[in-house]
This record gives structure tokens, C-alpha cells and sequence, in this order.
């Protein structure tokens, strides 16, 4: 209770802070930079997951068929420094996970990390002139860019307007920073979200008429194997529904919230045991050994399969780590995509196709203009 009381003298001073800044923005004092490239970001206004990644690949597999496009992040908890343009032979500590995720997936996107958006954008259009559209990572917050589409993500579990400003809470800004956005997705909701609950959610968010709100669920693919070079083994795909007689599974996940990921296996495989690392955890090579003599325990209880399920994001980081031959043939990743309503991922696809066709010569698009332009 006390720590409670201690945080929140603190807040008034962080909120000051944050509104000074954007208010130095909205006045023109602090400048953002225009491209002559169409740029859609993808970020939230709170700490922790909101499914940021996997809007992206939604954005890629949306756009890949008509665009050549290039994912800009800011890399978190690499190594290196300044731009980094990814190859296959990059690792987690040149790029990190999530970028290092995307570029496993889908291999023919160009992806670059730079912590300074601006000279990321400007490297990109130097070294890969022949791009369509840059997708900016978790840059909602960096406002130095001035993009084409902003998407704000917020999860169904943890809505920003119930929650409090940082440090008491978890926003990184005020709600009211939602009207900066032109596309609101409310991610992770229950797939028997009534009508009436999104009725709700949609007063409660008193938008302007140019904003689109939108609803998604994340899904889970088939599990994949991931191979002893750190690649998925696509031809060794594996349904967590059908896992032969008292399967036993060990979930290893370092991401912000398991909860889903580890609800899911356990709706399917009642023997799942777990092991949570921080977000965006360092393996090293005492967890390695932890998660083998987790394993190897397991198995030993149970005569029916064993698995190691692994985050798509923790299996970049273990794809660069040496793994024990006792371990390294059952480790299996369990791929999250964003699911929208049919009608919704129509909708949705067709405004930032229109609104990429529209500015692919780089016409500036501001906040007004939006409604008119790009409203479908």
C-alpha cells in the first residue's frame, strides 16, 4: 500500500512530461520529418504486449502480394548499434527477436533495426530504393515520423482507458492519445465476443469519424519443429490437437503475458508444465539447462510423447544458442497469427491498400485530410 502511495507522487510529474512533449509536437516546435515513401506504424500507448508483431505479419501477408516492403524496428535488446540492415546470417544480438522473427518468416522482406527512426527511413531508401512501403515497429511514441496510416493496438485484457499512467499503472501516455491514430485495434479478444460487448468498447472509445475501430482474436497455427539451424522445419508440422496418448508438454515462453499462450496448450494437453522467463529474455546456458532437466524429468513420468513448445519470439533467440542432443529434436514452436472477422480483415486490407495506392508517390497526408482520402 505504501509503494502504491509512493508511485503515485510520481505520476503527475511523468504526465507532465509526456503531455509537454507532445504538446511541443502538436505546436510545431518539436518537428516531425515527411518521406517520400508510404509508412504505416504499428504501436501502443501501454508497457507489455499488445500483439504488435503479429499485426506486422498481418500487414506483410496484406501487402506482400502488390508491395515490396521493408520492416523498420527498433531492435530491442540487441547488441549492436545504429542501423543494422538484416541478412540471413544475422542473429539476435545483431537485430533481435522480433525482427529476427519476421525475417525467418517471411524471407523475401526486407528488414532493418534502428533505434532512430528517421535515419533508419532515410538508410532504407538508400540501400533498398526499390521498396513500396516501410512498416514501422512499436513506433506510436515516435513522433518524429509523420506516417501515412498510424495503428493503435490495445488489449481486449488491459484497455487503456481503464488503466493509469506510468509508474502506477502501465500507460506510457494518456488516453486522449488515441485520436492520433487513424486505425484502433482492441487485440487478444474472447473469440465469443458478443455484439453488444463491442457496442460498448465502441462508446467507450468516443472516436472521430475519420478513426476506424477494428476487433481480432489471436490464433494459433500448427506446431512447427524448429530444426537444428534455427529454421522451421515446415515439413515437420505437428496440431497440438492431435498429440498422440497422454502427451505431456513443457511450455517455455519469455514474453510479457503467457497466459494465453499457456491456456491454450493446457485446453488441449491437461500434462503441460511451464517455465517463464522476463519478456524478451537472454537464454543462457543455465536456463538451457533448466529447460533440459525440466524436460527429461518429464518424460521419465510419462511413457506417451513428450514436447517442448517454445514462442515464436523465444524460439529466435534459442535458434542462436548451442542446444543439447537430448533436447534439440523436440523443441516445437507454436506460431501466433491476429484473426479478424472476415469482414473486418476485408475492411481492414482494403483501407491501407487504398491508402498505400493513394500516397505511393509520397503525397503527404495530414490528420484531416485522412477522413477524406482514405476512409472506406
Amino acid at each position: 500500500m505504501k509503494l502504491k502511495w509512493l508511485l503515485a507522487i510520481f505520476v503527475p510529474i511523468y504526465g507532465f512530461v509526456v503531455w509537454l512533449r507532445n504538446k511541443l509536437f502538436d505546436w510545431g516546435t518539436l518537428k516531425q520529418e515527411e518521406f517520400d515513401i508510404p509508412i504505416i506504424s504499428v504501436g501502443n500507448i501501454t508497457v507489455g504486449g499488445t500483439g504488435k508483431t503479429p499485426m506486422i505479419e498481418f500487414l506483410i501477408r496484406a501487402l506482400s502480394k502488390d508491395y515490396r516492403i521493408a520492416v523498420l524496428s527498433r531492435g530491442y535488446k540487441r547488441d549492436s548499434k545504429g542501423f543494422v540492415l538484416a541478412t540471413k546470417d544475422s542473429t539476435v544480438s545483431d537485430i533481435g527477436d522480433e525482427p529476427l522473427q519476421i525475417l525467418k518468416k517471411f524471407p523475401d522482406v526486407t528488414v532493418a533495426v534502428d533505434a532512430d527512426r528517421r535515419r533508419g527511413i532515410r538508410m532504407l531508401m538508400e540501400v533498398e530504393p526499390k521498396i513500396d512501403v516501410i512498416l514501422l515497429d512499436d513506433a506510436f511514441q515516435h513522433r518524429y515520423v509523420s506516417p501515412l496510416v498510424s495503428i493503435l493496438l490495445t488489449d481486449y485484457n488491459r484497455l487503456f482507458f481503464d488503466d493509469k499512467l506510468l509508474p502506477l499503472g502501465r500507460l506510457r501516455e494518456f488516453p486522449s492519445a488515441r485520436y492520433r491514430a487513424n486505425i484502433i485495434i482492441v487485440t487478444k479478444c474472447p473469440d465469443d465476443l458478443k455484439p453488444i460487448d463491442k457496442r460498448i468498447l465502441i462508446k467507450k472509445m468516443n472516436l472521430y469519424p475519420y478513426q476506424r475501430l477494428f476487433f481480432s482474436t489471436q490464433c494459433y497455427d500448427d506446431m512447427v519443429k524448429l530444426s537444428a539451424n534455427g529454421s522451421y522445419d515446415l515439413s515437420e508440422k505437428l496440431s497440438v490437437r492431435n498429440l498422440g496418448i497422454n502427451p505431456r508438454i513443457l511450455a517455455v515462453s519469455g514474453i510479457a503475458n503467457p497466459k494465453h499462450f499457456d491456456g491454450y496448450l493446457r485446453s488441449f494437453c491437461k500434462n503441460t508444465s511451464t517455465i517463464h522467463f522476463g519478456d524478451h529474455h537472454d537464454f543462457n546456458k543455465q536456463d538451457i539447462k533448466l529447460i533440459e532437466n525440466r524436460f527429461l524429468q518429464m518424460k521419465e513420468k510419462s511413457p506417451g510423447a513428450s514436447y517442448i513448445v517454445v514462442t515464436e519470439k523465444d524460439a529466435a533467440r534459442l535458434s542462436c544458442m548451442k542446444l543439447p542432443k537430448s533436447i534439440r529434436n523436440d523443441i516445437y514452436v507454436l506460431p501466433v497469427r491476429t484473426l479478424f472477422a472476415e469482414d473486418d480483415a476485408v475492411a481492414l486490407s482494403k483501407y491501407i491498400k487504398y491508402a498505400v495506392f493513394s500516397n505511393r508517390r509520397g503525397r503527404s497526408v495530414s490528420p484531416s485530410d485522412k477522413s477524406n482520402n482514405i476512409l472506406i
